[in-house]
């Protein structure tokens, strides 16, 4: 699955300028809490969370995330936006739920 399937799937917004929108999506991982992502969130995942500070792009770099969903209608800081443009990390939101989300994806083959 694609960063632009993914966007689809969620009726999702874009928040960041990456051209990474074809890059795969290997897995799903929901999480709030960074040090759990840190510790169990695989490569190229389209990580579900609620969080929006810059936190989440050093995250996000550690584990090479494939993309960050911020669910739930939460906004994203622009210092993220402007560091996930700096690491070309794709950022989109949702107000989905992360549950819905995260069943959605799931519903099209995403494990």
């Amino acid at each position: 699955m694609t960063i632009n399937d993914v966007q689809e799937i969620l009726n999702a917004t874009v928040v960041t300028q990456s051209s990474y929108e074809n890059n795969e999506v290997l897995s799903g991982f929901v999480g709030d809490l960074l040090s759990v992502v840190m510790g169990k969130a695989k490569e190229q995942c389209a990580w579900i969370t609620i969080q929006g500070h810059i936190n989440i792009i050093a995250v996000g770099t550690l584990i090479n995330v494939g993309c960050i969903i911020v669910s739930e209608g939460f906004k994203v800081d622009e210092d993220a936006i402007k560091k996930a443009n700096e690491e070309e990390i794709v950022i989109m939101t949702t107000h989905l739920s992360s549950f819905e989300a995260a069943s959605l994806l799931s519903k099209n083959g995403l494990e």
